[in-house]
């Protein structure tokens, strides 16, 4: 009852700030307000048990694209310009006519959660019973986003690879040996052509 609650308050202050960044004209606010619709869809990603997910909205949604956009609007002056919208039906008309093929393609969905959906027949179960033999990942989120969804989660991919790639680089930095090796290795190399 109460997460079912928190939901709703949840997405009603999401439909809040959405509304707010609309109407604005004000980059900073649009910013700032982009900022804390990130942290409510965090929020909303904890609700729903994606803690993952909602760790990777909060960091890179609020967090790092709320700095760069602060950092643009820092470095690039704002100009005022005014928009003339000759006929304001048509673009009206076109969000209509989308919205209302967005609605009706959702007709045909399962209900959130619904245990008959395809992805909880077998999918679900097969992800958590069989990913560590077959990918070799201990971790089931990694091996769905790296390995059975690296298509579709591309930039995930992208991400997870330059993680790797940052941890291999900062566990490699306290060697100290490899300049030692080396050194023995191409004095051994020059005393051997002098001979």
């Amino acid at each position: 009852m109460m997460a079912g609650f928190l939901d709703v308050v949840i997405l009603v202050l999401m439909s809040v700030t959405a509304f707010s960044i609309l109407r604005s004209r004000n980059l900073f606010s649009v910013v700032i307000l982009s900022g804390i619709f990130s942290l409510l869809a965090a929020s909303f990603y904890v609700l729903l048990a994606a803690v993952d997910v909602a760790f990777t909205e909060a960091s890179v949604g609020a967090g790092i694209s709320t700095l760069l956009m602060l950092a643009t609007l820092a470095i690039t002056h704002q100009k005022k310009e005014k928009q003339h919208i000759n006929n304001p039906i048509m673009p009206i008309i076109v969000v209509l006519v989308t919205g209302a093929a967005l609605v009706y393609g959702t007709l045909d969905m399962p209900l959130y959660g619904d245990i008959n959906a395809p992805s909880n027949q077998y999918l679900i179960q097969r992800f958590i019973e069989q990913s560590g033999a077959e990918i070799g990942v201990p971790n089931i989120v990694t091996s769905i986003l790296a390995s059975y969804r690296g298509y579709d989660t591309l930039g995930e991919t992208f991400v997870i690879f330059t993680a790797a790639i940052g941890v291999l680089t900062l566990l490699g930095r306290g060697r100290t040996g490899n300049k030692a090796e080396v050194k023995q290795i191409t004095s051994l190399e020059t005393d051997g052509e002098k001979e």
